[in-house]
């Protein structure tokens, strides 16, 4: 069992900071709103720290899941940064969805002091943080790897490293466009089918048994033909996420035709007030004039 730190208690960091406690890791949490850190250790045990430094301090292992590139160089860097509080030796793990070149950015930084630095990003959503069956995606050295892994293992079914630093948020990115396209195509045989008068149940069983089938269509198809969408992977998220993926591919190359019209798609659920809406979302632009 190790001695490891939690940093940034949102939806998806609070379940994953909670399987490392139940699995009998001496958990240490930070959250930049003190009461969510009260509140969690309330609920799970362990120990709150008033700042990254401090909750980081004697921790083998350090894991960060918050927002964007600027939250994690703020919970990393700095006098009460991560970093200033951890020992040589030990790991830092970024869970965060980052652009590859923060990531390589906080690396170098991290080995100055001695630091390992691991990028991290997770795919399974809040309902995968719960119950403790994340895809981990790394990007770093081995041997700081295969020190974490056991650790990460609390909340993950799969946990892989992919190259180096920076090999995890670039495989992120992969997985998102994938999920853009099928998710719009989804959407769209969706609502053909309601057009058409389709037992749209039937429909969904039937399809769902052949090529067709996937997690999303497993997961959403239905709750996207009631119209429900008060849950899940929020819109905000989805764009920040292609935002970066689209970055990242005018620097290398990459022409993504189907992945910016979905973020075009997305920006207009956001405009008619579905910022925090699920992903499957888009249904609504084609269900409603």
């Amino acid at each position: 069992m190790a001695t490891v730190a939690f940093l940034g208690l949102g939806v998806m960091g609070a379940p994953m900071a909670g399987h490392l406690q139940a699995a009998g890791h001496a958990t240490r949490v930070y959250n930049r709103t003190g009461e969510r850190a009260a509140e969690w250790v309330a609920r799970h045990g362990g120990t709150h720290f008033p700042t990254p430094a401090a909750a980081a301090k004697g921790a083998e292992f350090v894991f960060i899941c918050v927002g964007n590139d600027d939250d994690l160089r703020q919970v990393t860097l700095g006098a009460e940064g991560a970093l200033s509080g951890m020992h040589k030796g030990a790991v830092l793990v970024d869970h965060t969805t980052t652009s590859a070149e923060v990531a390589r950015e906080i690396y170098a930084l991290a080995a100055k002091t001695g630091v390992a630095f691991i990028d991290a990003p997770v795919s399974g959503g809040q309902a995968g943080a719960e119950n403790g069956v994340l895809t981990v995606m790394c990007g770093g050295d081995q041997a700081p790897f295969d020190r974490a892994k056991p650790v990460i293992d609390s909340f993950a079914r799969a946990c892989v490293l992919l190259g180096e630093s920076g090999s995890g948020q670039l495989t992120k990115m992969v997985n998102q466009l994938c999920i853009a396209g099928l998710v719009q195509g989804l959407a769209e045989g969706m609502n053909f089918g309601q057009k058409a008068g389709l037992n749209m149940d039937l429909v969904i069983d039937v399809i769902s048994k052949g090529a067709a089938q996937s997690w999303q269509m497993d997961n959403r198809a239905r709750t996207m033909c009631a119209g429900e969408f008060e849950f899940g992977f929020a819109v905000d998220w989805m764009r920040k996420d292609l935002g970066i993926t689209l970055d990242e591919a005018r620097r290398n190359g990459a022409r993504l035709p189907v992945a910016a019209l979905v973020d075009q798609f997305y920006a207009q659920v956001q405009a008619r007030g579905g910022r925090r809406w699920d992903t499957s979302s888009l249904m609504q632009l084609l269900a409603k004039d």
